[in-house]
């Protein structure tokens, strides 16, 4: 919730999830320019495992991770899947904006 309200005036939201299974469906329905995905996500897939199969899907996907402080083994594993940047909890608004407009190019 933090994010989107961090970005809504900048960026159009189309689309959120609370599972890596909704997350990939929603992905391939909507396929938006820029995805947050948070390492921990209910149900049987992780936020990780979300990010393997968006860059499955298509290898070019921006994927911006979320993740705790203490999950660097999640964070190297995303780097290796092609994560392209992370933000770290707790995190600020202003770093959800500047990350989201550094990858964008805007």
């Amino acid at each position: 919730m933090m994010i989107k309200d961090s970005v809504k005036d900048l960026f159009e939201v189309v689309g959120e999830s609370e599972s890596a299974e909704e997350a990939i469906k929603l992905y391939r329905e909507k396929r938006p320019d820029v995805v947050t995905m948070d390492i921990s996500l209910v149900g049987e897939l992780n936020g990780i495992d979300a990010l393997q199969k968006i860059k499955e899907i298509e290898p070019n996907a921006i994927v911006i991770m979320v993740s705790s402080m203490g999950e660097e083994e999640y964070i190297r594993r995303s780097i290796d899947l092609g994560a392209s940047e992370f933000i770290v909890k707790p995190f600020s608004k202003a770093s959800i904006r500047d990350t989201l407009t550094a990858v964008t190019g805007g």
